[in-house]
C-alpha cells in the first residue's frame, strides 16, 4: 500500500492496517487519528511517540498478539492476518537444529511463567541460536526491566511492520 491509500483510507480499513503492525488498541486508535501522513519518515516517528506513551498494560496488550518463538500452528492458526510477516521475521528459524528448538520451547515456557508475558524478540535477521541466547540473557533481568526491553523488541517489530505495510 501506498502512503496516500493509508490516508485515504476510511477509519475501520485503517485501524485493520495498523492492527497488522501492533496489537495495541491505544496504539492503534491514535495512529489511526495521526493521520494524514506525509512521509514514511512522519509515519514512524508517530509511531514512536505514540508507544512512548503507552503503558504496561499496552504493551501487554501488544504482546498477546504474536505469536510464541517458533510456534508454527499458532501462525497459521491464530494469526492469521500477520502470519506472513511474522513467518519472515522468524525464518531465523528454518533449518535450526532440533535441539536449540526444543530449548527455545522449554525457554518460552519458562520466561511466561516469571514474566507473565510471551518472550517478544525483533527475530528479523536473527537465528534460532541467537534467539535462544538472547532468552537465556533476558531471563536474568528483574520483571520490572524485561516488560521494557520487551516493549522495545515489540517497537522494533512495529516498525518493520509498518514499512511492510508501505512497502
Amino acid at each position: 500500500m501506498k502512503l496516500d491509500q493509508l490516508n485515504r483510507l476510511n477509519e475501520d480499513d485503517a485501524t485493520t492496517a495498523f492492527e497488522q503492525c501492533c496489537g495495541a488498541a491505544q496504539w492503534v486508535e491514535r495512529m489511526v487519528y495521526a493521520r494524514p501522513y506525509e512521509s514514511l519518515a512522519e509515519v514512524l516517528e508517530t509511531s514512536d511517540t505514540i508507544w512512548e506513551e503507552c503503558d504496561v498494560d499496552d504493551y501487554e496488550e501488544a504482546f498477546t498478539h504474536h505469536p510464541r518463538i517458533g510456534d508454527v500452528e499458532s501462525l497459521a492458526k491464530k494469526y492469521a492476518n500477520t502470519k506472513v510477516w511474522a513467518a519472515g521475521e522468524q525464518k531465523g528459524l528454518e533449518g535450526a537444529d532440533l535441539a536449540v528448538i526444543e530449548k527455545l520451547a522449554a525457554g518460552n515456557t519458562a520466561y511466561e511463567e516469571k514474566f507473565g508475558h510471551i518472550f517478544i524478540v525483533c527475530a528479523t535477521g536473527k537465528s534460532a541460536a541467537e534467539m535462544l541466547a538472547m532468552l537465556e540473557t533476558r531471563m536474568k533481568n528483574a520483571p520490572k526491566d524485561e516488560i521494557h526491553i520487551a516493549a522495545g523488541e515489540q517497537n522494533k517489530i512495529t516498525k518493520l511492520r509498518l514499512k511492510k505495510l508501505l512497502a
